[in-house]
């Protein structure tokens, strides 16, 4: 029982996705700390507030809602969204395209003779039905059908 367990933390999808997971942990704290320390103080800036709404509230019938602390989750959660997508997944991807190999151009294609699959025109023989390719000769559905 315990080296199945052993086998299955082992694994490397495993390991993978718990080194991911940490990493990302790592990382949103490292997002979270420049949002809080440098994006957030600027939109209070641009908005004329001190940029931190956690003690905004208002009453109704004698019972406190603080939507700041909403507010302040919400342009969290977007100036994050953006960091991350400006700061990581733009310039990954087009580091991506500019190491991506460049795909090739398709084997040109024929029909087969004998049983009209598409084979490459350069084969010699059909992969199908393993007639030679490239002697003319009367496909087996000509030869079929009965003569008038």
């Amino acid at each position: 029982m315990l080296k199945g367990f052993r086998s299955f933390l082992l694994r490397g999808n495993v390991v993978d996705l718990a080194v991911g997971i940490v990493i990302g942990a790592a990382f949103t704290a490292v997002v979270t700390g420049f949002v809080t320390a440098f994006l957030t103080p600027l939109v209070g800036v641009a908005s004329g507030a001190v940029g931190d709404f956690t003690q905004k509230t208002f009453d109704v019938a004698g019972t406190r809602f603080p939507y700041g602390v909403f507010v302040n989750a919400l342009i969290g959660f977007v100036l994050t969204a953006a960091v991350i997508y400006f700061v990581v997944v733009l310039p990954v991807g087009r580091l991506q395209r500019r190491f991506e190999s460049a795909t090739p151009e398709p084997a040109a294609k024929v029909d087969c003779p004998e049983c009209l699959s598409s084979i490459p025109a350069a084969a010699t023989r059909c992969s199908f039905c393993t007639s030679e390719v490239g002697k003319p000769a009367v496909p087996a559905q000509a030869q079929a059908l009965p003569a008038r």
